[in-house]
């Protein structure tokens, strides 16, 4: 595992995105581990969030790319954080656009902020988690309207490696449906390898009953590794 996906699995630990315990999900599953971006509230949070993002952008698109897109509204704070530590920590300068869920009709009309496309762009799409693709497809259809740029793909922060209604996860149905690449900073399982055991700060929070848990909650839910 590389370097910073451990960093950075430590990071959703201790701010507190990374729980473990007993859950359930907006689609009825029981699961003994949670995800809540929304438990970032810090400026420091946020400029190291933006650093792990980079590094994965980073790692997987190069400079392949020259624009970050964040939907509205939890894509923007992560387009800004990662735009600016691509430009501190790797030298790429790159445009950043992000929407609003209305359309003004004074002032900076229309509903996009920052760099307007005009379709030569290569984009990646920052996003948090996908669990259903519902905000990736409103995102094509924006940008489709927009200037209709290339998407060179899409980067989340943990893949929850699950089944949607069939045997594909979210971001293997969105892989298929637009045909391009969909990345993660790390994955539920990177996750279980790295904390099984690993104390943090002098806690366990993976130790060997919840590792049992979450494989076997993977083993109902999860899909299938080849």
């Amino acid at each position: 595992m590389r370097r910073y996906k451990a960093e950075f699995i430590e990071f959703l630990v201790g701010a507190g995105v990374l729980t473990f315990g007993d859950f359930t999900t907006r689609s009825g599953r029981q699961t003994p581990y949670f995800i809540n971006t929304g438990n970032y509230r810090t400026g420091g949070q946020l400029a190291r969030l933006g650093e792990f993002y980079a590094r994965a952008i980073n790692e997987h698109w190069g400079r392949d790319f020259d624009n970050l897109y964040g939907p509205a509204y939890k894509g923007i704070p992560l387009a800004v954080a990662a735009g600016i530590a691509l430009n501190a920590e790797h030298g790429h300068n790159v445009t950043v656009t992000y929407n609003r869920k209305e359309a003004k009709d004074h002032g900076e009309r229309g509903g996009i902020i920052g760099h307007r496309y005009d379709g030569s762009e290569r984009v990646v799409i920052i996003e948090d988690v996908i669990t259903a693709g519902t905000s990736l497809r409103e995102t094509m259809g924006i940008l489709a309207e927009n200037g209709n740029p290339q998407v060179a793909g899409v980067i989340v922060s943990v893949d929850r490696m699950e089944r949607g209604r069939d045997s594909l996860s979210a971001l293997e149905e969105i892989k298929a449906e637009f045909n391009f690449p969909v990345r993660a900073i790390v994955n539920v399982r990177e996750i279980i390898v790295h904390l099984h055991n690993h104390p943090i700060k002098d806690k366990v929070y993976i130790n060997d009953d919840m590792k049992q848990r979450m494989e076997e909650y993977l083993r109902e839910y999860g899909v299938e590794i080849i």
